[in-house]
């Protein structure tokens, strides 16, 4: 990003959270950040679209950090999720981003208060999809409803312990205590067998993040079904086809069959197939990092749709 326009978005994000954002108005946004009101414009077509790149800038930075806790480990590893949430709930903290979102949806901006519902539903899927990284496939049709009641009790238990103290630290205590309650309640309905939302309404609701693109997926078997073979014509040791049998399978998984694919790791995985002592999938390679990028890449078109 313009290093200006991410002056600008930083001034205007520290005016937010000191006077709110409908007390901060546009000449204040110019004085604070020493830029004309042309220079504004160049960037913004208005304070509310300023908002929302604040937002992005935001959930940007957040969506990394949380990913950088999952290298290495495993996504079922339940504490990894604790880390994540304590590291989302810090940053909610810290930049003021449920005072904003309640501002927000007290005013009249139609757009605003649509990049709101669609930010958290964003959130809800991110969590769904962690749920079944946690809990299971088998699990999977009683999650969603998991994950709607989740994100209302930890709100709830965060908002009431704010009343005592302001630490981190009791943050890390409210997220660990809810999550051991979300354990209990993950067992408790799935052995009830009692389901009130369907998973497929988050489909219904973000519609453009469906993962449609058959000529991609073609291309994607194309390649990878001989490199499958060729694994295991050309490793001679039971270990060594199984490692790349399945890191491939988790390529495969995670472009086919997550609804919230993390890039990263599937970089990961390609870099570790590169770099076998023997490797021999130079073109292979070339081309599937090509499908992927164009894969990430409509699934961006796809967001910048939704805003």
């Amino acid at each position: 990003m313009n290093d200006r326009k991410q002056h600008v978005i930083n001034k205007a994000h520290q005016l937010f959270i000191e006077k709110g954002y409908q007390a901060t108005s546009i000449q204040d946004i110019l004085d604070f950040s020493c830029i004309s009101k042309g220079t504004f414009y160049k960037y913004f077509s208005s304070k509310s679209e300023l908002l929302i790149a604040i937002y992005k800038a935001t959930f940007k930075t957040l969506q990394k950090e949380r990913d950088d806790l999952l290298i290495g480990k495993s996504p079922s590893d339940i504490e990894v999720f604790i880390k994540q949430l304590e590291l989302q709930m810090i940053s909610n903290r810290k930049n003021k981003l449920i005072a904003l979102y309640e501002e927000v949806m007290s005013t009249n901006d139609a757009d605003l208060k649509q990049y709101i519902r669609i930010a958290r539903l964003r959130s809800l899927r991110w969590m769904f999809c962690r749920f079944i990284d946690i809990f299971g496939e088998k699990n999977k049709p009683y999650l969603f409803d998991c994950a709607i009641m989740f994100q209302g009790l930890l709100q709830n238990n965060l908002q009431y312990n704010r009343l005592a103290t302001d630490s981190n630290e009791k943050i890390s205590n409210v997220v660990r205590y809810s999550v051991n309650r979300l354990v209990k309640m993950v067992a408790e309905v799935a052995e009830a067998d009692e389901q009130l939302h369907q998973p497929e309404l988050l489909e219904k609701w973000l519609p453009g993040l469906q993962k449609n693109n058959h000529e991609l997926i073609d291309q994607f078997y194309k390649i990878v079904n001989p490199m499958r073979n060729c694994i295991t014509k050309h490793f001679q040791d039971k270990n060594e086809q199984e490692k790349y049998h399945e890191l491939l399978d988790f390529i495969q998984e995670e472009i086919m069959h997550t609804r919230a694919p993390r890039k990263f790791l599937i970089e990961s995985a390609i870099h570790t197939i590169q770099n076998n002592p023997a490797f021999i999938w130079e073109k292979e390679l070339h081309q599937l990092n090509q499908i992927i990028t164009s894969f990430f890449g409509q699934l961006e078109e796809n967001e910048e749709d939704e805003h």
